[in-house]
């Protein structure tokens, strides 16, 4: 299953179920988290090893436990360090549909004015117990689960309120709000033109930058050069190909922007540590 693409937009559960779980280990084809983002809210757990999240510009060690609660509309990454964990993607207008009282303190998360924190150790045992029991309704999926679902979200959002575990500022206050909306556009970029010859000067006018400026913001942003920022995305998405078509792996190093069979092949080896020909056989 495809756990994303960089601006994701489908259908999550069903109309009137819109939650789903993602169990993500080092067998899945997109183990390490590009950026991307939704307009769902997302919640994951820690299962095993740590997971270096970036949220806009800010970066964090999730370890064993912690829970990571991503706000709709973030631009985030995460990198495995030999981690297993789990993710929650669900539409919070659901809430709307089911009690008036309720829905004004769901309104308040819906349009920012209140933006949960992103972070939650295992000492927060009120949380913790609240997210374990959500997770595990939705791996048992036993007969009354998606009233414990529903009903276990509202009662971590009532500990949110009560414990005042949100910034009360949007995002849009932030000093880095534009700074995040920049990278989005040339996110945005990349994953629209990935297949095809992109140049420096083509990514850096895309947000009307000069190709030094761009360089220094972009590296500043992701801790990549534009390129070999655009390179791994390729790479992702050839993996992608490699794990859930029949296409060779010419087709894969042309359908995602590689004109040079073996430049592909040595790309792809640098940052999976494989040949995509070993890959495919072992996938």
């Amino acid at each position: 299953m495809q756990y994303y693409n960089y601006s994701e937009n489908k259908q999550r559960g069903t109309f009137d179920f819109p939650f789903e779980l993602y169990h993500v280990d080092s067998s899945h084809a997109r183990y390490v988290m590009s950026y991307h983002w939704h307009v769902e809210y997302e919640i994951i757990r820690i299962l095993e090893g740590s997971l270096h999240v970036t949220m806009d510009e800010k970066d964090f060690i999730a370890e064993p436990g912690d829970i990571v609660f991503v706000n709709s509309g973030v631009l985030h990454s995460g990198e495995p360090l030999d981690c297993i964990y789990q993710c929650l993607v669900f539409d919070l207008n659901a809430f709307q549909k089911q009690n008036a009282r309720c829905s004004t303190y769901i309104q308040k998360i819906l349009d920012h004015s209140a933006f949960v924190y992103h972070h939650f150790t295992s000492k927060n045992e009120q949380v913790h117990q609240v997210i374990w029991n959500i997770f595990e309704a939705m791996e048992g999926k036993k007969n009354g689960y998606e009233m414990i679902v529903f009903g276990e979200l509202y009662h971590f959002f009532g500990l949110i309120f009560s414990h005042h575990l949100y910034f009360s500022d949007s995002p849009q206050d932030r000093r880095d709000y534009r700074r995040v909306m920049q990278l989005k556009k040339v996110l945005d970029y990349m994953e629209a033109n990935y297949a095809s010859s992109v140049t420096l000067e083509q990514l850096s006018s895309s947000v009307h930058m000069s190709p030094k400026y761009f360089c220094r913001f972009f590296y500043q942003m992701t801790h990549r050069t534009p390129i070999d920022y655009l390179n791994y995305q390729r790479i992702e998405h050839a993996s992608y190909q490699l794990a859930t078509t029949d296409a060779s792996v010419t087709e894969v190093a042309y359908n995602c922007g590689f004109n040079d069979l073996s430049y592909f092949i040595k790309t792809y080896k640098k940052y999976k540590g494989v040949t995509p020909g070993k890959m495919k056989i072992r996938i």
